[in-house]
């Protein structure tokens, strides 16, 4: 008769076996992943192949690559000649006209920024909205010793700063309102309004005048005289600013509010969204 031995007699050197073993985990790979793979590969190569290449070079399975490549053809994301080999497709020719297009408003915004730093004088700021705040895109910084503590990174609540309000100018009341009814914050200053109704108002009459100025809202004795950029569908998408003292802001006869307007509008002529 056979007997089965115990763990405690098993020798030093030996294990008892599981009852049951625990399959390996497989690693997956994600339909995602799978088609920038094969975007990749196009990319690298700088030709069109054939899907057994394809599958070939990023280790995947042929019938998944084929059924890939099919979706990303029938999206025009790929393309499909006659002897079947594939290309890249017109789609991420706009997918890069678009992105291209983002870099250059920032080159363009960024020049015009530092010639406007140097016909003013003073800080000038490029800022965009994030979500419920300004955040400040790009600076020059002016010749004079004043110090602007918003630096480039910085995000603000939208409702502390001139920019803040054109970003929003453009939506309808009923936007802007449910916006400012759940982002409104008190500044350090106590100077910011709150009131979402008041700031709906100022935001639409901020943006169709072309100019939002602001004082000490967000900082002590800081203004800021911004104008806005706004795209082909009339969308402020940026906003270019002058950062200055107070008291400079509100002096008799001074030519800021005049200056970064017209920025403003060199920028938006240069990207083409605007004619005239």
């Amino acid at each position: 008769m056979t007997t089965k031995a115990s763990a405690a007699q098993l020798p030093n050197n030996s294990q008892p076996v599981a009852q049951t073993a625990t399959p390996e985990r497989r690693s997956r790979v994600s339909g995602m992943d799978r088609a920038l793979q094969v975007l990749d590969h196009l990319y690298n190569t700088g030709a069109p192949v054939g899907p057994y290449a394809i599958a070939k070079a990023v280790g995947a399975p042929l019938s998944t690559i084929y059924t890939i490549i099919d979706d990303l053809v029938d999206k025009n994301m790929l393309t499909r000649d006659g002897d079947g080999a594939i290309w890249l497709g017109p789609r991420l020719y706009h997918y890069g006209l678009a992105y291209s297009r983002s870099l250059d408003f920032i080159g363009i915004a960024t020049q015009e920024m530092h010639d406007l730093c140097r016909e003013a004088g003073e800080t000038v700021q490029l800022c965009g909205r994030d979500n419920d705040h300004m955040l400040v895109l790009a600076m020059a910084e002016g010749p004079s010793h004043f110090q602007v503590a918003s630096r480039v990174g910085t995000r603000v609540p939208l409702n502390w700063t001139a920019s803040g309000r054109l970003l929003v100018g453009h939506l309808n009341e009923k936007d802007r309102l449910e916006l400012f009814r759940h982002c409104a914050r008190s500044s350090p200053t106590g100077r910011a309004e709150i009131d979402a109704q008041t700031l709906s108002n100022a935001a639409a009459q901020a943006f169709q005048n072309r100019l939002s100025i602001q004082a000490g809202e967000s900082d002590y004795a800081v203004a800021c005289i911004a104008s806005p950029i706004c795209d082909r569908d009339g969308a402020c998408v940026a906003t270019i600013s002058i950062v200055l003292p107070e008291q400079k802001a509100f002096s008799e006869g001074n030519p800021y509010a005049g200056h970064v307007q017209a920025s403003a509008e060199r920028i938006e002529k240069r990207m083409g969204w605007r004619s005239h």
